[in-house]
């Protein structure tokens, strides 16, 4: 939030002993910190908090990377959005995915969202090459065994008039290309990939490579659905 590195990167420079607070060298990940009363310097330079705090909703296209920067010079979900703040995309959409993909600098509603105990519903819109078999759609709704354990049971409905190859899937985990590997478990290839909502939040008016500044309500939504709310 302070705009210094990643959150990954504070721990390694936490654990390098980098970083003092009240003038004292801290490198235990798990120590609290007071914004107001405490002074935290990184490498001898103060790190201040952004108040500033942002949250936008960014219609993904497809052929644009979820993370800051690439290695490999591949275009960014960061080349989209023109704004001073540091942001971070909150989860990950793989670069032949498009829709719904929030972004912001609140680092704690971000982590709570992406926990795994939040169990934040996320909806795609799937097309598949070839018609989904009932008894395929029953063992997905139930959960699937894929490399790295079994799905957790989630809802599917079929859209009507597309001979059951576009559905929409209901999931509440996050697992590394989850609903591809799903599909591709029972024989399927999905030809394209669009998340329709996340948190609540959908792409309604947003057209394709757009963003949009969250308004109060959404903002509350979401930190409903982090727990962060409790009315």
């Amino acid at each position: 939030m302070a705009g210094v590195a990643s959150r990954r990167a504070a721990e390694e420079l936490i654990v390098a002993g980098e970083v003092k607070v009240n003038g004292n060298v801290v490198t235990d990940l798990a120590t609290k910190v007071h914004t107001i009363n405490d002074t935290v310097t990184v490498n001898g330079k103060r790190a201040s908090v952004a108040y500033n705090l942002i949250y936008i909703l960014l219609h993904k296209p497809k052929d644009y990377i979820t993370t800051v920067r690439d290695e490999k010079g591949r275009r960014t979900v960061m080349q989209l959005v023109n704004v001073r703040e540091r942001i971070y995309p909150v989860g990950r959409l793989d670069r032949n995915t498009s829709g719904v993909l929030l972004l912001t600098n609140d680092g704690d509603l971000a982590n709570k969202l992406m926990h795994p105990s939040s169990e934040v519903i996320k909806s795609y819109h799937v097309t598949l090459d070839k018609s989904l078999d009932e008894a395929h759609a029953q063992k997905l709704v139930n959960g699937v065994y894929l490399e790295d354990g079994k799905t957790a049971p989630c809802e599917l409905d079929i859209i009507p008039g597309t001979k059951a190859k576009n559905v929409v899937l209901h999931i509440h985990e996050g697992k590394n290309r989850q609903v591809r590997r799903m599909f591709e478990s029972l024989g399927y290839e999905i030809e394209k990939l669009h998340r329709t909502e996340y948190a609540g939040l959908t792409l309604s008016g947003l057209g394709r490579g757009r963003w949009r500044f969250l308004n109060e309500k959404e903002v509350k939504g979401l930190r409903r659905v982090a727990g962060l709310l409790t009315n």
